[in-house]
């Protein structure tokens, strides 16, 4: 066979072979979420989260006294049952926390490069003698692997982790995990997408009180409620409307958010005996058929200052009932409680 005879063959079966060859399949078309249809009669739902509680409180001589014990702060198991009754209370009962395990740690958790304290520089920190390591971040990896907490959400044993620790621990208030996980105070954990479920991790500080559980806590509804309503605009988008406070929205205020009161100047302005109009008492009584129920309010309603009377008073102010307007749930407990009922 001549070179010209081969050539054209080897061209032929190339053009044979381009016409019958598959085409590369098209990707696949963006999928819209389905948003569930409004109702004013769909039930509000009770949510129960069943929680796995780490408290690292490592020992800090030869007599085996801890560090919690050391300094005399908080009792953890105090914490957790005075933030659980004020959370099942705030909610009108739609939000619930079951204690499923509880596993104390005496050790200090490594930081993102590995660096751990010990009794005696931990105490230089708090004495003031060394400055706090940076970088400050806790290895949540290690914490999540060490127990077996992906898989453990995974399987539905868990629903959200609280880790209880000491000043300079690097715990964030609150952080979300899983696949899909968003902003929450923190941005998203990396590497937990092979968990199906969103799901919290509180972070809190067995130094401080309830209160400021309270504030972590909030912050973590801010967000959620923040993802929640993303998708809407102007007046529709209630979670705008509900933390307006009267410094942004003059004559406008509602309920405002965890660090703005109604007639807050500044962050943590609770004690400010400024009168405004408020919607507040619509928002309790008769959200979602304002009857446009205004009244001037000030640090009176919320305890004068008091961290967690604010907290509280902001939090009992949340929607809880039933129905659905634009797709979004009239309890928005359950989104709190339940990220994974947020529409990605």
């Amino acid at each position: 066979m001549s070179n010209s005879t081969g050539n054209f063959l080897s061209a032929l079966l190339r053009v044979l072979l381009s016409i019958f060859k598959k085409s590369p399949k098209p990707p696949a078309p963006p999928v819209t979420p389905t948003v569930p249809p409004d109702s004013t009669t769909e039930p509000a739902q009770v949510v129960t989260r069943r929680v796995l509680v780490v408290t690292y409180d490592p020992v800090m001589d030869e007599e085996g006294t801890t560090l919690s014990q050391s300094q005399g702060w908080n009792r953890v198991e105090t914490l957790i049952t005075a933030f659980s009754a004020d959370i099942l209370q705030a909610s009108g009962g739609m939000a619930r926390y079951e204690i499923i395990e509880r596993v104390e740690r005496d050790e200090f958790p490594p930081k993102t490069d590995g660096f751990r304290y010990t009794p005696a520089t931990y105490l230089d920190v708090l004495r003031g003698v060394s400055p706090p390591h940076t970088p400050q971040g806790v290895d949540y990896h290690y914490i999540l692997d060490g127990l077996n907490i992906l898989q453990r959400v995974t399987d539905g044993e868990i629903d959200e982790v609280w880790v209880f620790a000491f000043p300079y621990a690097g715990f964030y208030e609150s952080v979300m995990a899983g696949k899909g996980a968003f902003w929450c105070n923190a941005p998203p954990l990396s590497d937990t997408a092979q968990c199906p479920r969103r799901f919290v991790i509180m972070g809190f500080n067995y130094e401080r009180g309830v209160g400021e559980m309270l504030e972590a806590f909030g912050h973590r509804a801010e967000s959620i409620m923040e993802q929640t309503f993303r998708r809407l605009q102007g007046e529709a988008n209630l979670w705008k409307r509900f933390t307006r406070y009267d410094k942004i929205a003059p004559g406008k205020a509602a309920v405002g958010t965890i660090h703005f009161a109604p007639n807050s100047e500044h962050d943590y302005d609770w004690n400010n005996p400024r009168l405004v109009p408020s919607e507040c008492d619509d928002w309790l009584h008769n959200f979602p058929n304002f009857q446009g129920e205004i009244r001037q309010v000030n640090a009176d309603e919320w305890g004068n200052g008091d961290m967690r009377a604010h907290h509280l008073w902001w939090l009992e102010h949340l929607p809880k009932v039933a129905g659905r307007i634009n797709g979004i749930h009239n309890n928005w407990w359950q989104y709190i409680m339940d990220p994974q009922r947020v529409i990605p």
